[in-house]
């Protein structure tokens, strides 16, 4: 009987506790409804921008509209920044203010006696060096980015062959090929994206690839533009066409390895003569030398 109270004490114990919390506890339905709401306010909330840089983009952006600017250097600038990948508006005008920022903060601190002596020939070739380097970053930019294109359109090009012998048109299959690199090759299928994008807003295929052609400067894509082009005007088969370009490609970039390979020979010997034959001739003629020293210098003072 002792035993038995304390266990019939627990029990209704458990029983309240279970009760409460079925009592408070939510409906499933309402639950789910509520997770629901959630996750779509999520959604529709718009992504705020980083608040440490909104201030500095927004001062780059009014000091690169405040710049003058030559027509002859606009058209050329805007194809780099499109090569690039910048394609926004506002991009010309952050290019032009962080140049000037790049040029002016080097020339004030060494024009001016906040990190010591003044000295004004050091200031110029400051402001000079900091002009050209965003120039010549945006250039290795764009290089680099014509690079990965030029690596990933062999794959492209074999997803493409199988897209449009499988049945589907060459529209068709460029937005299929698109999605299917997203992850590896993002690059290439942003640009076919906004081919299908140009397509579906009316402008003509001859004029959506020529625009794919010059956004991305790639050699290689401009002649599958030409092959597609030709092969849009004569009608000839699209699928035997990139097949035969497949094929010629790899082999480009076949030959391409090859010559790089043939290269490294001549590249490494700067590398051999001002890195690695100096240590080799400390390691192998210093103790020798040492060892003269210490012979004839005693022969010469006696």
């Amino acid at each position: 009987m002792t035993l038995l109270l304390p266990i019939l004490a627990f029990v209704f114990a458990s029983a309240l506790i279970a009760g409460a919390a079925l009592r408070f506890m939510p409906d499933r339905a309402v639950a789910i409804d509520r997770r629901l709401q959630e996750i779509t306010n999520r959604r529709e909330r718009p992504v705020e921008p980083q608040a440490p840089l909104e201030p500095v983009v927004a001062v780059l952006k009014r000091v690169g509209e405040k710049v003058p600017r030559s027509p002859k250097e606009l058209g050329k600038l805007r194809l780099r920044l499109v090569q690039a990948g910048f394609r926004r508006d506002e991009g010309l005008a952050m290019f032009f203010g962080i140049r000037v920022v790049v040029a002016l903060i080097p020339f004030a601190l060494l024009a001016t006696p906040l990190l010591g002596r003044p000295n004004l020939t050091y200031a110029f070739a400051a402001l000079g060096l900091g002009y050209v380097l965003p120039g010549m970053s945006l250039a290795r930019m764009a290089k680099r980015r014509q690079h990965r294109i030029r690596l990933s359109l062999a794959d492209a090009l074999d997803l493409l062959v199988v897209s449009v012998e499988a049945g589907l048109g060459l529209d068709q299959a460029m937005s299929r090929v698109a999605d299917e690199l997203a992850v590896p090759y993002p690059d290439l299928a942003d640009e076919l994206r906004l081919v299908n994008l140009e397509l579906r807003a009316g402008k003509a295929r001859t004029e959506a690839l020529r625009n794919l052609a010059d956004r991305t400067g790639v050699d290689d894509l401009s002649g599958l533009v030409a092959m597609l082009i030709q092969t849009d005007k004569f009608g000839t088969s699209i699928a035997t066409s990139l097949r035969v370009f497949s094929d010629t490609l790899r082999t480009k970039r076949r030959q391409r390895a090859e010559e790089a390979a043939a290269k490294t020979g001549v590249k490494m010997v700067f590398p051999l003569v001002f890195c690695i034959f100096p240590a080799i001739w400390a390691v192998t003629i210093g103790p020798a030398a040492i060892k003269f020293v210490q012979v004839l210098v005693p022969l010469a003072n006696n």
